[in-house]
């Protein structure tokens, strides 16, 4: 099996960490949406203001996944990681536990693939 490339590792972890912020955050204003759009009843004007949330979420999502993609095929982690990181993005606030994780399981492999004189 060939060695980690850190370089690539590291960019593709920060790429990561942005979208899954962003992703979170993007979640998070859905679930606001949702909830006054049906649960409030707010009214037409309010619903039309904010009628491109789930457009930008689904937008998000996509680039959110590709670099979920990047980083899952760079770390060489199992599907069962693959998995978690993909509903992460469809799960409320669980994109701000699993980035946590992630990162830091990233950076313990980066640093373990680093050659030694560093």
């Amino acid at each position: 099996m060939a060695a980690l490339d850190p370089v690539k590792g590291r960019q593709a972890l920060q790429r990561y960490r942005v979208m899954a912020w962003v992703t979170g955050t993007m979640l998070l204003i859905l679930c606001l949406e949702m909830i006054l759009k049906y649960a409030v009843r707010v009214g037409a004007d309010v619903v039309a203001w904010i009628s491109w949330v789930p457009f930008a979420h689904g937008w998000i999502y996509v680039v959110y996944l590709a670099t979920v993609m990047d980083l899952w095929s760079k770390m060489r982690w199992s599907f069962g990681r693959l998995a978690a990181m993909v509903l992460a993005g469809v799960v409320p606030v669980m994109s701000f536990i699993l980035e946590r994780r992630v990162h830091a399981e990233a950076l313990t492999r980066l640093g373990a693939s680093e050659p030694a004189g560093r």
